[in-house]
């Protein structure tokens, strides 16, 4: 096991070493094409267009051995297996180091007005997180890294990532294939690929499974068949990937091998325990394995069409094209064995069988019927010979193919394995044919193909990990976001004046919120004004307290007062109003986004919104020790309608939904 980490980890340093020549050289190509646009000196040209040539030729240089790197995948295999055809791993993407702390701590400072040099533990953190998730084990834990830093973006983007200011941070992400950089400034690349690399190490965790045991076998198959349903996901969510190991068409054809290679475990598992000599049995395993066999047919199809077959290794399509022939050999075969092996007796079910028969073939051979075929022994020769021939020819054929790519001709335990099924299959043929008979025409129909257990694509639920934001300590996200802005944190003194602070307050959710201000009391002389939020008391920090904390800390105000930090909201139009975008709330529908503002005013529910009004709030401290009334918030209508048609009594969550930070489009 030791070794194979070794090798894997050595493929991926050769994979990262290959990136970094591949963008050297591009930039030379760059820069050489530049000035063959800006000079007309002929001999500059000439000295120009030969340096081209040069560099041109390194890059395919570089991108055959890339090529090379995404064909190892005897490294990937179990060591222990000598007997199984190899599986096709999805290499990781590689990325560039990336430092968060100077933009990070800058905008904590200039956005948030806090001291960014505070939160160095938990910069650290995070770039720990992500480097983490360059070399992630081949295992649960690494899906779990990369899923929990996953989990961690849509929480990064809305505390830093804003629309109208740039963080200056650039994620690079080289293609899978081409080695081919990508650069994006906002995190949709970044959360697309490391959707990309958690499928990927599910297929890299599908192939280390150990194919000679039953519990193996299952786990290669949820592997391949979670690694399609990330994918999937990755496809439908990201519909506009700048790098074209993303692209809509290539997780196609991704998702399709992912599949394929699901269902050859699953026809590997029905075939572990022994494949009885039984006339049913055998019909069975033709059906399973000409579906193992349309199944990469479909993958081969899909890896020739333009653009992906000048992007896919031709080792992959190799591949394919002779597991095609491979498994519809076995199909042939197994239905020869069928015909040849097992007469039809009179104890046996005549009915079953004709139906089994006929149900195996869109079109009986040269117009026979089942039943002819079933009765007559030298029918059930013709057939099953033509059935051998056609097993004879398409093991030939995968040979063949092997023996064109030479990354292929270097796994001797699939050379091992089709050149066993070719001698069997030639053996029983000759077994089975006659001195007398020199002509046979006879040309065997093909086998339809059905599985009782067809791959389908699982989601896996280990993309959608709880974490703990590691900003927290700036306030809850549902209002300390990047998105909104805040006047700088000031300090308002509070006394009483006759047991009475001037203001209530509402926090739910939290933060606590000033309203009902009256504009004579000493806290609004001194600049608190309605709607603030207030973010510590003393030297208390209370972003995340609920009203009736906040009171206990200020119940016992005494004559001298006790100083308060507020921030308020600038961003808001409305007077009274403030807005407050929630995650959850900022829904798409039909492609319009609709988002939904919190109002901090007191509405009698039981009248309509029409005739709501504003009711005076008690005294603070009236409010905590007799009334005891209840902190409540409502929504008010779309920022962008008010004609009051949504409820207001909808409660406002507070934290997001995984879910609503996958925008229909990355970029």
């Amino acid at each position: 096991m030791t070794d194979s980490l070794t090798g894997r980890s050595k493929l991926q340093n050769e994979r990262a070493s290959i990136n970094q020549q591949i963008i050297r050289q591009m930039r030379m190509r760059a820069g050489a094409e530049n000035l063959l646009r800006a000079t007309s000196n002929n001999k500059v040209c000439e000295m120009v267009g030969l340096e081209l040539s040069y560099i041109n030729s390194n890059l395919q240089l570089l991108m055959e051995q890339l090529e090379g790197l995404n064909s190892s995948v005897d490294v990937y295999q179990n060591m222990q297996e000598t007997s199984s055809i190899p599986l096709i791993p999805l290499g990781l993407k590689e990325t560039k180091e990336m430092d968060f702390s100077v933009s990070f701590k800058d905008f904590i400072l200039e956005h948030y007005s806090e001291d960014g040099s505070s939160f160095e533990e938990e910069i650290a953190d995070l770039m720990d997180l992500r480097q983490a998730c360059r070399t992630p084990s081949r295992n649960d834990a690494g899906i779990e890294t990369l899923a929990k830093y996953f989990s961690h973006m849509p929480l990064l983007e809305s505390r830093f990532f804003s629309a109208t200011r740039p963080m200056g941070i650039f994620f690079t992400w080289y293609d899978s294939f081409t080695g081919v950089p990508v650069c994006q400034q906002n995190l949709s690349l970044e959360k697309a690929s490391i959707l990309f690399n958690i499928g990927a190490l599910y297929t890299q965790i599908g192939t280390r499974s150990n194919r000679q045991t039953a519990n193996g076998l299952q786990d290669a198959i949820a592997a391949f068949q979670k690694a399609a349903g990330v994918l999937h996901h990755l496809k439908e969510t990201f519909t506009h990937t700048p790098s074209y190991d993303m692209s809509p068409s290539m997780l196609s054809m991704l998702i399709k091998l992912m599949l394929a290679q699901a269902q050859e475990c699953l026809f590997e598992k029905i075939a572990l325990s022994g494949i009885r000599n039984e006339f049913f049995s055998l019909l069975k395993m033709a059906q399973e394995a000409a579906k193992v066999g349309d199944t990469y047919d479909q993958v081969h199809q899909s890896m020739i069409q333009t653009p992906i077959k000048d992007n896919v290794p031709f080792f992959w399509s190799t591949m394919a094209q002779v597991k095609t022939n491979h498994y519809r050999s076995l199909a042939h075969y197994f239905l020869a064995t069928a015909l040849l092996d097992h007469q039809l007796r009179p104890s046996d079910d005549e009915d079953q069988q004709e139906k089994a028969l006929s149900q195996a073939y869109d079109a009986m051979p040269d117009g026979r019927s089942a039943l002819d075929i079933l009765r007559k022994r030298e029918e059930r020769r013709h057939v099953g010979k033509a059935h051998l021939r056609r097993a004879v020819m398409g093991h030939e054929e995968g040979l063949r193919i092997h023996g064109l790519c030479r990354h292929l001709r270097k796994l001797d335990v699939l050379q091992d394995i089709l050149q066993a099924s070719h001698k069997r299959s030639l053996a029983k043929f000759n077994d089975n044919d006659r001195e007398d008979e020199f002509t046979d025409y006879l040309e065997a129909p093909d086998i339809i193909s059905k599985t009782e257990h067809k791959a389908e694509m699982e989601s896996p639920m280990s993309t959608k990990v709880k974490v703990t934001d590691f900003f927290r300590r700036l306030g809850p996200l549902s209002v300390f976001s990047a998105k909104l802005r805040w006047t700088a944190p000031r300090t308002v003194r509070l006394r009483l004046e006759d047991r009475d602070l001037g203001f209530t307050l509402r926090g739910d959710p939290v933060p606590v919120q000033v309203t009902s201000l009256d504009p004579l009391c000493p806290a609004a002389v001194d600049g608190l004004k309605d709607g603030d939020y207030i973010v510590a008391v003393g030297d208390t920090d209370c972003k995340w307290m609920v009203v009736s904390e906040v009171m206990r800390l200020l119940k016992d105000v005494d004559e001298d007062g006790i100083d308060i930090r507020v921030v308020s909201l600038m961003d808001s139009g409305l007077p009274m109003v403030s807005l407050v975008i929630t995650h959850r709330s900022a829904t798409y529908c039909g492609g319009i986004p609709k988002t939904y503002s919190m109002i901090c005013l007191a509405f009698d529910d039981d009248k309509s919104p029409k005739g709501r009004k504003v009711t005076k709030k008690g005294s603070f401290l009236s409010w905590g020790v007799k009334n005891h009334l209840k902190s409540s918030s409502t929504l008010s209508l779309p920022t962008a309608d008010y004609s009051g048609t949504l409820p207001w009594n909808k409660p406002c969550p507070t934290f997001p939904s995984s879910s609503s930070y996958n925008d229909p489009a990355l970029y």
